[in-house]
């Protein structure tokens, strides 16, 4: 099966141009310039995007991932796809070693399938200090053995590890989970710019949600922000929803890291997509008002409603990026994060047909995964 998306304004990593683009058996065959040579399914002007990669999401349309529930996580995956994520990471919080197994081993079955692109546990190997919307009593020192534990447990399907580096065995749980193919990421963390160093000497290479869970800038004590900054070898999420990061803090981490080290995130709860309420994040329950989720007891900010198109459209109205490095910060780099820029994160030739059609208002008109249509424009 052969398809030609024609009139389109392709958005590339680095410009945009006026062209088409032809999809066989679920890939990208051709991207061309001007008219195309065939007939095709116009998008009359409407720019094209590669899908967008969530590497941070808890859930979404009354599904929560840490619950390991599948029906519920088909839910939370089609809410999202149809406002354009077509590669979700399922995010897990803490909670005790056998129910981070059991959703562990659950969620690896949707891997299989190609639903979900992975598995990241955030916590339980967290400082107690930042722990924001996880149980404090389900906190554990790191254990290089346990994690190999819940590792195996996903079936060769978990991605990432958020920890705090300065936690005793923190940095030998970072070496082993980076010798298992695992990225490790720091966060939800009291450590000082130095032992944050050592974290990514240790093999750390993300930044969970910049800013928040961990101390915050200063200039005689730089803290962790700085380090992981500054540091080429680290990517830095964003939480780009109007609440969780001031947008002057987050332009200064995109002027600094660049496209090709921030992937924006939604760090989406099971409330987003439905009204206002009360909802559960893993063992913790979380009252939702206007759109922001927050912990019943004592107010942390916990999670988002946030979606990726939501966040594509606040990086170019409300920092004032360019198309091609939003297209970078919400795809092509959580992708290559993931190990996955191969096959996905940016519109080229040998690359899934991952797609999304913006409208002029950036709003979705259409979305396509491998090739199929999940919202036809």
């Amino acid at each position: 099966m052969s398809l030609t998306l024609a009139d389109a304004r392709i958005v590339t990593p680095d410009a945009v141009h006026e062209g088409w683009l032809t999809i066989e058996d679920g890939r990208i065959t051709h991207v061309g310039h001007g008219s195309a040579p065939r007939p095709g399914h116009s998008l009359g002007g409407r720019h094209v995007v590669p899908g967008f990669v969530d590497m941070h999401n808890h859930g979404g349309a009354g599904g929560s991932f840490p619950t390991g529930e599948q029906d519920k996580a088909r839910d939370a995956v089609a809410l999202h796809a149809r406002h354009g994520t077509t590669t979700t990471v399922a995010s897990l919080v803490t909670d005790t070693p056998e129910r981070l197994a059991a959703a562990a081993a659950s969620l690896a079955e949707l891997c299989d399938e190609g639903l979900l692109a992975g598995i990241h546990f955030e916590g339980p190997y967290i400082a107690r200090a930042r722990c924001g919307a996880h149980d404090p009593e389900l906190l554990r020192e790191p254990s290089p053995a346990e994690f190999a534990a819940l590792v195996k447990a996903g079936r060769g399907h978990v991605r990432m590890l958020t920890i705090a580096a300065e936690l005793p065995g923190a940095l030998d749980t970072i070496r082993m989970a980076v010798a298992e193919g695992v990225v490790a990421a720091l966060g939800h963390s009291a450590a000082d710019y130095e032992r944050t160093l050592a974290g990514i000497e240790a093999g750390a290479t993300v930044a969970t949600h910049l800013y928040n869970a961990m101390p915050q800038l200063g200039h005689r004590d730089p803290g962790p922000i700085a380090a992981l900054l500054q540091d080429e070898r680290v990517t830095v999420e964003l939480i780009n929803d109007g609440v969780h990061v001031h947008p002057a803090m987050l332009r200064l981490a995109c002027a600094v890291a660049g496209a090709d080290r921030v992937a924006m995130i939604t760090d989406s709860i099971s409330a987003t997509g439905l009204s206002d309420g009360e909802y559960l994040l893993g063992p913790m329950r979380v009252r939702v008002v206007d759109g922001v989720a927050r912990l019943t007891e004592g107010g942390s900010i916990a999670g988002s409603t946030l979606t990726m198109d939501t966040a594509f459209r606040r990086a170019v109205r409300e920092l004032g990026l360019a198309l091609p490095e939003v297209s970078r910060m919400t795809a092509l780099t959580p992708a290559r994060v993931l190990g996955l820029s191969g096959r996905t994160g940016s519109i080229a030739v040998g690359k899934d047909a991952d797609l999304v059609v913006l409208g002029d208002d950036l709003e979705v008109a259409g979305v396509m995964k491998r090739g199929a249509w999940i919202a036809e424009p």
